[in-house]
């Protein structure tokens, strides 16, 4: 199936409420526009589909039958969340308030991965601590250019540096 890890990465955000579901159906009109589906029914019906009632069980099939076991783990689509983040943050389409929100709910949702540990804290205490901006600014561009370059969760934690998170502090200043 062609071009699955977009429909995995929408799926991703319409379970945890940061998308609508309009990615995945967008990805099977592709699939369709493009003579891509095979026979694949699901695929036909959520070309169609309306609603996250609608929606969510038909990708969750489509995923079951073309990734099955080696469907992208939860941590590895937050971080290209991250990734997308930041660039949404920087034209300004997300303010750190609405990334305090998304990062504290990813943070507890996921078990407290260590990579979202300092980006989370910085992003809260910037809010209301302006001398945090500045090492929020630096942890989230460290953090998300390294999800950017990551093809996969291994990858990320090969290149992750805790070291060079704990540097992103007022204290290391």
């Amino acid at each position: 199936m062609k071009d699955i890890a977009t429909l995995e990465y929408e799926y991703f955000l319409l379970r945890y409420a940061w998308g609508t579901g309009a990615g995945c159906v967008e990805w099977a009109v592709t699939r369709l526009s493009k003579d891509e589906e095979g026979d694949d029914l699901e695929v036909v019906l959520l070309a169609s589909a309306r609603g996250r009632d609608e929606i969510s069980p038909l990708v969750a099939t489509i995923l079951e039958r073309y990734c099955g076991a080696d469907r992208a783990s939860d941590e590895y689509m937050a971080g290209k969340y991250v990734a997308a983040l930041r660039r949404a943050y920087r034209l300004g389409e997300e303010t750190v308030e609405s990334l305090d929100i998304k990062f504290t709910a990813m943070y507890s949702t996921l078990g407290y991965p260590p990579w979202l540990t300092m980006l989370s804290r910085n992003c809260e205490y910037a809010l209301d601590i302006p001398i945090f901006e500045e090492p929020f600014e630096k942890e989230f561009e460290y953090v998300a250019s390294v999800w950017a370059a990551a093809a996969s969760l291994a990858e990320f934690y090969a290149s992750y540096s805790r070291a060079t998170s704990n540097s992103h502090d007022i204290a290391s200043r």
